[in-house]
């Protein structure tokens, strides 16, 4: 059965979420359809990235993945269909998919969209299905799309770095309140070069430790661990990080907002590592 994931900042109040499903399946009945999660802050592409590029490389090969976040940033005239790493990936052109794969896809092409249908989420389920039920019949990704489409192009979000020090935001904060940082162990430790640290956040909170699990240290401790995709994670031992701290996730969309109060608000999404 042709497994099909779906990513989305639409949350499940209404009944979005189970129409999308509908849509997939009345294109091909036997799509298994595998929810990532719909829980994703809107308009949130750190964050949406983050998740999404974790979550796609845990399922095999031929997978299809459906990421629907902020499809409308401007008036749709197509919608993308990327392979890459033996996966296909569908989202809106809206510069997404690079800071998802952190690279050029593969392969990417534009399928278009009905200039005179009114163009909502479950129209653009709609176009995926169909794209992807093509493929399992034979097609391929050329054949399906627009190959000489030119996309949007968006960088991940990457950490600062200096001679002694390495900057992370706060790119995800999971359902323990545990605090996701976007530098990975092998950011951390090509930075560190063997030196002794000091990983500090909110001004004057500090970890000199990396641990293996929560129960490293006494119930109700801070720590520093590496989580499941290999970030940096601040924790509390059966406690939150996030709300005992006053820790905020980073979003881009915040820099548009006045600068003082970005600054201000800067001290609770960052977490600083000085080596030594």
């Amino acid at each position: 059965m042709p497994l099909v994931t779906l990513t989305s900042d639409i949350g499940q109040k209404d009944f979005l979420t189970g129409g999308i499903k509908g849509q997939l399946l009345q294109v091909n009945s036997l799509f298994n359809i595998v929810d990532i999660t719909h829980q994703l802050s809107p308009f949130n592409y750190p964050q949406a990235a983050y998740v999404s590029r974790n979550a796609i490389k845990c399922f095999p090969e031929g997978t299809m993945h459906i990421v629907m976040v902020n499809l409308f940033d401007d008036k749709p005239e197509h919608l993308l269909l990327a392979k890459h790493n033996g996966h296909y990936i569908g989202c809106g052109d809206n510069g997404l998919l690079t800071m998802i794969l952190e690279e050029l896809p593969e392969k990417v092409v534009a399928l278009p969209v009905d200039k005179t249908t009114h163009k909502n989420t479950l129209y653009c389920t709609s176009i995926f299905a169909k794209a992807y039920n093509e493929i399992l019949n034979g097609k391929t990704i050329d054949e399906v799309g627009d190959a000489s489409v030119s996309i949007n192009i968006k960088n991940a979000l990457r950490p600062m770095l200096g001679n002694n020090w390495i900057e992370g935001q706060i790119i995800f904060i999971d359902n323990f309140e545990n605090v996701i940082v976007n530098i990975t162990k092998e950011d951390f430790e090509t930075q560190r070069r063997g030196r002794s640290f000091k990983i500090v956040f909110k001004r004057d909170e500090v970890i000199d430790r990396i641990s293996d699990t929560y129960a490293d240290v006494p119930e109700g401790e801070k720590l520093a661990l590496f989580n499941s995709a290999a970030y940096l994670e601040i924790a509390i031992n059966k406690g939150n990080a996030a709300g005992l701290f006053g820790l905020q996730g980073y979003s881009e969309k915040q820099q548009q907002g006045q600068q003082q109060y970005f600054s201000n608000r800067l001290f609770y999404q960052t977490v600083k590592v000085f080596f030594e």
